[in-house]
């Protein structure tokens, strides 16, 4: 009887513990990231849904590399960075990554406005005020557990397109050989949609986020000191692993639906002129039906309210440790006015974005060369700083890990070459 009634407490508390890894994951799914994918299945079908399969276990190693950083230093990454590296190699890093990570918010707001104005009428710029308002207020007048809770339920919507790719039943032959049999990218525009995918995949807001999520579990769990913080027992790093494992399967397996669904539909009836979700959206209507383009739209509102605090939270955290200020969603707003400012600046610079008519598809192409640049070298550090046993609690990563992590920095590398060649 104990036994049986143990089960349930054990699950629960395993359910409780999942988190940080499902909503980083589910995070790499933002408006813009949908919208890569989406062209990528739309100018190319099915070409490149090998990504989703290959991309899978370098997202979650080096995920998890930082996650166990964040569990094992009780620092976030710039803070442990700090220890190894000199200052103003954080301080670029911070400063390029919050450049990067407002642009992206503002990418985003323009997608999460243009789905709203398709399902309600009402001018998209309207939403764009509303959308970064409400999510700056929210984030700042939250606390962490109560972001992490709504953040971990908005993943949830990223079933809808699962669900979409059921609908418009394709034919699962051709998308296990496309899967599993990979092709090498045969033109300039291919290898450019596969940089792009890489770039916007494996996003250095996201190494941030996920060790900074580690730091403010701790805090919740009562570890406000720093000391308290240091080390990791086995059964939290097996947790961990679980969650950040499960978070980027989830993240890998929708844009696998986006790539299969805009393929399948759009790529078919020669629509390959895609530039961002509206046209995506607008175009599967016809195709797949309005159930189906619905969900489409519906989703992309609901991973930007889940992306945008992960962005401009990941360039709080990053600035916050580089320049000693009081960090933390757990903090109230007068107890970490600097962090918080960081927050409300970037959603700012993404809504003036919008105002000023910049163009999204323009901006995201500069935040992916930001990225695909920062990226690699962020990587280089990451492993220095994971295989480090001092900086490490005596705690490092494993030989494999660092061997994954490293084939996932040269392809990164090889992406930021590519994005000069192409």
């Amino acid at each position: 009887m104990c036994a049986e009634q143990s089960r349930p407490g054990l699950l629960k508390r395993f359910l409780s513990s999942l988190g940080p890894g499902i909503i980083t994951g589910a995070a790499d799914d933002d408006p813009s990231g949908i919208a890569t994918y989406s062209i990528a299945g739309a100018q190319h079908g099915l070409a490149l849904l090998w990504t989703a399969l290959i991309l899978w276990p370098l997202m979650a190693f080096v995920q998890m590399m930082c996650a166990r950083i964040g569990m094992v230093t009780g620092r976030g990454l710039a803070g442990a960075l700090h220890r190894k590296f000199p200052r103003p190699l954080i301080m670029g890093s911070a400063i390029a990554l919050f450049v990067a990570n407002s642009i992206n918010v503002g990418a985003d707001l323009s997608g999460m406005a243009d789905a709203a104005e398709m399902l309600t009428r009402i001018n998209s710029h309207v939403f764009v005020i509303l959308f970064g308002i409400g999510i700056s207020l929210a984030t700042i007048f939250f606390r962490y557990h109560q972001i992490a809770a709504i953040l971990k339920w908005l993943a949830l919507v990223l079933f809808a397109y699962v669900i979409t790719g059921f609908i418009i039943r394709p034919d699962w032959r051709i998308v296990a050989h496309a899967t599993f049999i990979p092709s090498w990218p045969k033109n300039h525009d291919e290898w450019s949609t596969l940089v792009a995918i890489l770039g916007t995949s494996i996003s250095p807001y996201l190494f941030f986020w996920q060790a900074s999520q580690e730091v403010e579990e701790d805090k919740a769990k009562g570890r406000r000191m720093l000391y308290q913080r240091f080390h990791a027992n086995r059964r939290e790093i097996i947790t961990r692993k679980i969650d950040v494992d499960l978070g980027t399967f989830f993240s890998n397996l929708v844009m696998f639906f986006i790539i299969l669904t805009t393929a399948f539909t759009l790529h078919e009836h020669g629509l390959t002129n895609i530039q961002n979700t509206k046209d995506a959206a607008l175009a599967l209507t016809p195709l797949a039906g309005k159930f189906a383009a619905t969900l489409f739209t519906l989703g992309i509102v609901g991973v930007g309210l889940l992306a945008i605090p992960t962005l401009t939270g990941s360039a709080a955290y990053a600035l916050a440790e580089t320049f000693g200020w009081r960090e933390g969603l757990d903090r109230r707003y007068t107890g970490a006015r600097h962090f918080y400012l960081v927050i409300i600046v970037s959603t700012g610079v993404g809504i003036a974005m919008d105002l000023l008519r910049v163009n999204p598809v323009r901006a995201l192409y500069w935040t992916a060369i930001i990225n695909g640049l920062l990226a690699p070298f962020l990587l280089l550090g990451i492993i220095f700083a994971a295989f480090d046993s001092t900086l490490m609690k005596g705690q490092p990563s494993s030989r494999a890990s660092v061997a994954v992590v490293s084939f996932a920095t040269l392809l990164m590398f090889g992406a930021a070459i590519g994005m000069f060649i192409f």
